[in-house]
């Protein structure tokens, strides 16, 4: 019992970092819904984001002699944006022009945008021969 009093701080700083998250989703799903669209597609989006983001930072570390943490910081939102970018407009094409059910598609999205984030993790992987990281250097800009 001692010893989960003494970690309950972390767990409960934890919940509330990776919770804001999700909170940003709901969010952007809540204003999504006001305007008479249901997006349940809205983690796989977030998925897709997440492992495009990182592939551009990684390979943006990668490829360059001095790497910026802030040019670090803008690939990484950039890849991000346009993977949510080029998801909700299949959704969008989808569901407004081809009057698809919302429901479905955005299932299908969720699971799709989960897909294609693990594949490009797995490409990454394997094509390194192994584990994914960006430098220490780099990480202290995106820690602060």
């Amino acid at each position: 019992m001692l010893d989960f009093l003494l970690k309950f701080p972390d767990l409960l700083h934890s919940a509330i970092v990776f919770g804001t998250v999700i909170m940003f989703g709901a969010l952007g799903e809540i204003i999504t819904e006001k305007s008479g669209n249901l997006n349940l597609g809205v983690e796989g989006i977030m998925f897709m984001g997440g492992a495009l983001g990182l592939g551009g930072v990684y390979y943006y570390e990668k490829l360059s002699s001095s790497p910026n943490g802030f040019v670090a910081i803008l690939v990484g939102i950039f890849f991000a944006f346009l993977a949510g970018a080029i998801a909700s407009l299949i959704f969008s094409f989808l569901t407004i022009t081809l009057r698809a059910n919302q429901n479905v598609t955005g299932l299908a999205l969720s699971i799709f945008g989960t897909g294609i984030g693990q594949f490009i993790g797995e490409y990454m992987r394997v094509s390194e021969n192994g584990y994914i990281s960006v430098s220490n250097m780099l990480k202290g800009y995106f820690q602060n």
